[in-house]
């Protein structure tokens, strides 16, 4: 049965669900340690591309952090998705679906990598899910991924995933060291890659 002409709220979207190797589920009260300690392990190579990683976060900060995007989730404004490993239970990353538009049913999906995991395909494989949750339990028409046009590695995940560029927005925004960045488009679209 069609959920596309439900208030979001009346939506019955499930918190958690599964790839190969990862358990990718809505954060919940407490994830804030894990959120904590990937970040600061992560700090250097999260410092070019996220707004966020200025600084190492206080624990305090991270699970306010998390608390919000708990509130964001159930109140459906913003799904941030923790990815965790099947085996050994540790936080591998995160990501979600976000700039969430739930008329045209279009989302932008986000991500990063804890260092320890990058590079091992786990970004990659959670991106697969979770355009195929957006697309079958949301009816997404609209899936795009935005990044930093020197970030090649984000660039590599959309390409792989099969994420069409769209273009480039030339002096888009402010980067994190202050110069004017450019920022690739990529998306899925219904009736053309699904």
């Amino acid at each position: 049965m069609s959920q596309s002409g439900l208030n979001p709220m009346l939506m019955t979207i499930p918190e958690s669900f599964e790839s190969a190797r990862l358990i990718i589920r809505a954060p919940l009260h407490g994830d804030g340690a894990a959120i904590n300690e990937a970040v600061i392990e992560s700090l250097e190579e999260l410092r070019p591309w996220m707004p966020w990683a200025k600084g190492a976060p206080t624990m305090e900060e991270s699970e306010i952090s998390i608390r919000k995007s708990r509130l964001e989730f159930l109140g459906r404004t913003d799904f941030r998705l923790l990815l965790f490993h099947k085996e050994t239970g540790q936080l591998v990353g995160s990501s979600g679906l976000h700039r969430m538009d739930w008329h045209a049913r279009s989302f932008e999906i986000g991500y990063w990598a804890r260092t320890s995991y990058a590079g091992q395909g786990y970004i990659t494989e959670a991106v697969e899910a979770i355009a195929s949750f957006a697309i079958q339990v949301l009816e997404a028409n609209r899936i795009e991924i935005h990044c930093d046009a020197r970030n090649k590695k984000s660039a590599n995940v959309a390409e792989r995933t099969g994420f069409t560029l769209e273009g480039v927005l030339r002096n888009h925004k402010n980067a994190n060291d202050g110069s004017l960045r450019d920022t690739m488009v990529f998306s899925k679209v219904r009736g053309v890659e699904f």
